[in-house]
């Protein structure tokens, strides 16, 4: 039977959601109590990949068991307890075997979140940064995003993918109370992209980069063109989108 987990995390404490053999992460706790609670090893795909101190409101991810969970809000429960307090299982679904947490997701959305003045209740949630960006070039320059591109000059080198391309359908900077937003949805993400790109909108809010060059630098397919990563503690993924069908339809063992 194969299950997907809805779930979400505050990143701070971990290095990312991948297991690694020398830090903690997220897959590696989860797959550590759904073990010991369903007593046979477990594997668990994430839809995504956080690097370390990234945050997940919504998360998804995907196993497979021997024999069907009978009681899967009971197990929820049995897993919130064994897991650390900045990890919470919100469900448990049946899927038919054949769905992929990762490959049958339709969109991620991301939300980079920026505030300018010190807050204690904030503190790696949010990125400080003092200083006045004009967001209305940053938002010129981050509609050239919207669409079919390839986006390699927002990708970590070195990164093990088939291409670069991703289709973005969102991408907006938008001021809610204190905060400066960046939301950006697309249909997949390479590894480091939100954060090079909030990094290199930065640089356009600053001046030191025009609407234009900002253009430049995704033709250019190359990581050196753009600007530095935004930390981490400003990420956070919001949504993994699926068709509703997927958990309405009849499950297959």
């Amino acid at each position: 039977m194969r299950y997907f987990i809805e779930f979400s995390y505050k990143g701070t404490a971990y290095n990312g959601w991948q297991k690694q053999k020398n830090s903690l992460g997220i897959q590696e706790i989860l797959e550590d109590a759904f073990g010991k609670v369903l007593r046979q090893p477990v594997e668990i795909t994430g839809s995504s990949r956080t690097d370390a101190g990234v945050h997940a409101e919504q998360q998804f991810a995907h196993f497979d068991t021997e024999l069907p969970i009978v009681a899967p809000d009971l197990l929820v429960h049995s897993i919130n307890g064994m897991i650390p307090r900045d990890i919470a299982v919100k469900s448990i679904r049946a899927v038919n075997k054949e769905l992929n947490s990762r490959f049958a997701a339709t969109h991620r959305r991301y939300e980079y979140r920026i505030i300018k003045n010190k807050n204690p209740f904030l503190i790696n949630e949010a990125y400080l940064l003092r200083g006045d960006l004009d967001v209305v070039s940053m938002n010129a320059a981050a509609g050239f995003l919207l669409g079919l591109h390839d986006f390699e000059s927002f990708s970590k080198i070195h990164t093990e993918v088939n291409h670069f391309r991703c289709t973005v359908s969102t991408a907006e900077w938008t001021i809610l109370n204190d905060k400066l937003i960046f939301k950006i949805q697309a249909n997949r993400f390479l590894r480091g992209m939100v954060r090079a790109i909030v990094g290199t909108l930065l640089e356009v809010g600053r001046g030191k980069r025009t609407v234009e060059g900002f253009k430049e630098v995704l033709q250019a397919r190359d990581r050196k063109a753009a600007g530095p990563q935004a930390p981490a503690e400003g990420l956070f993924l919001v949504e993994v989108g699926y068709p509703a069908a997927i958990f309405n339809e009849s499950v297959q063992a």
